[in-house]
Order: structure tokens, then sequence, then C-alpha cells
């Protein structure tokens, strides 16, 4: 498998992570869920990390660029 192709995967499980991510905060938010608001903070901030990452190996890997092994 080509690694512009795993690349793309990551990036898909990335967002597929945030997504699942977003579903924790909303609720912890609600209160179905234990937490306060410094736990909401470290998820949002975890979420923002989350979305960089999937957004970068995203259009990376449609531009045809390996950044993965490229630095390994």
């Amino acid at each position: 498998m080509p690694m512009v192709n795993l690349q793309a995967l990551i990036g898909l499980g990335l967002f597929i992570g945030c997504l699942f991510l977003a579903r924790i905060i909303a609720n912890v938010r609600k209160g179905k869920w234990p937490g306060g608001e410094l736990w909401i903070l470290y998820l949002r901030i975890l979420l923002g990390f989350m979305l960089a990452a999937s957004i970068t190996l995203g259009f990376y890997a449609f531009a045809g660029v390996d950044i993965i092994s490229k630095y390994s």
C-alpha cells in the first residue's frame, strides 16, 4: 500500500476520532457523564489538535505528498 494512501487513512481515522471526541464533550457538558469545566477544556484542546492533524494529513494526501516517512 502506498504511504500516501496510508496517510489518508490515518487522517480519516483521526477525523472519525474527532467526531467521537465531540460526542464525549457534548455528553460531559450536558451532565450525562461526569466531568467538570477543566475536563471539558482539556478535551476541547485535544479535539483541536486532532482536527488539525486530520486536516493536515488529508490535504497532504490529496496533494500526493508523503509527510509520514519523509521525516522518519
